[in-house]
């Protein structure tokens, strides 16, 4: 028989407190716990390991035998023992009762139902302390639980910006089933949707999780999105910048006229009110469109419109 370090097995020292290996069984059930570790053996046996070392050091009485048998072990290994020759009949035998230990953590099973039947406990435990735990019941160790929520999922999703402006809707199959979720005015990219109780199902009772939609928007070639405002550059031709006029600028909404005074600056910016996102959770109300002014130049001069810039050169200079 080998014999089990169960300090090791919870990496607390052998003074710790029962504060002290409260916490570290915890931690290292919820790490270790088949559900959520699905279908790893090795995550299995490591909660094994962790129960069977918290239900010695966890009770008073098991752990006082525990020790002495660990004092006995490590002289008779200090003597130069070798492996198995250790005597163990000094040490076997049933373990007196206590209360019952409560682990909230898990599922709906006792702990030979989670892992397929057959002890929960070593040839160790089962030689040294009988093979009975505190709060046991007939045909095994009584693993109690709470009911427990079942876990959420979250799904990526890809919108247009024009469909964060509008909002969409998008689709999804289920088990069989046909879910359609909505898509909010004014998402961004990190939005999530709850489609409620679609998630995974719950444990011993509980309620199922929830599904989330997390919203992507992509890029849009025309529009830079910060916040609920957007930017834009229009191009403006030469003319219309020195003379002023009108410009058609495009937004989500539908193309707006922008008015150009005269002698526009390449580069000035104009803040069309209301024209862009609307604000999530607040679809009257929207932010601003910014428009940055970009002169173009003529791609193509004709000789006499060369004539007429020499000439608008030449009065320019003498008007300084």
């Amino acid at each position: 028989m080998e014999y089990k370090d169960y300090y090791q097995t919870l990496g607390v020292e052998r003074g710790a407190d029962e504060k002290g290996i409260k916490k570290a069984f915890r931690r290292l059930a919820r790490q270790h716990h088949p559900d959520v570790n699905p279908g790893d053996t090795e995550a299995e046996e490591r909660f094994k390991e962790i129960n069977e070392a918290y239900e010695v050091l966890s009770d008073p009485d098991k752990r006082s035998k525990y020790d002495q048998l660990g004092s006995a072990y490590q002289d008779w290994q200090r003597t130069g023992g070798q492996p198995g020759d250790f005597n163990w009949r000094n040490w076997t035998g049933a373990a007196r009762g206590g209360d019952g230990v409560h682990v909230r953590y898990g599922a709906p099973e006792d702990l030979q139902d989670m892992f397929g039947g057959g002890s929960p406990f070593s040839d160790f435990f089962s030689q040294v302390f009988g093979g009975t735990s505190r709060g046991a019941r007939q045909g095994g160790f009584q693993y109690r639980v709470q009911p427990r929520r079942g876990q959420d999922y979250v799904q990526e999703v890809e919108i247009t910006l024009a469909e964060a402006y509008h909002g969409s809707a998008r689709a999804m199959q289920k088990e069989g089933r046909r879910l359609e979720v909505k898509i909010p005015a004014g998402a961004r990219t990190g939005t999530r949707v709850r489609m409620a109780g679609e998630g995974g199902a719950g444990a011993a009772g509980g309620p199922p999780g929830d599904l989330y939609l997390r919203i992507e928007v992509l890029e849009d070639p025309r529009f830079e999105r910060k916040g609920d405002d957007l930017h834009m550059t229009a191009p403006v031709d030469l003319y219309t910048a020195i003379l002023g006029g009108q410009a058609e600028v495009p937004t989500l909404g539908g193309s707006v006229m922008l008015t150009i005074p005269g002698n526009t600056q390449n580069g000035r910016v104009f803040r069309l009110r209301g024209k862009g996102m609307p604000r999530l959770q607040q679809p009257d109300q929207y932010g601003d469109l910014y428009v940055k002014v970009g002169v173009q130049l003529p791609k193509q001069v004709t000789a006499r419109e060369r004539e007429l810039f020499s000439e608008l050169r030449t009065l320019s200079k003498e008007g300084q």
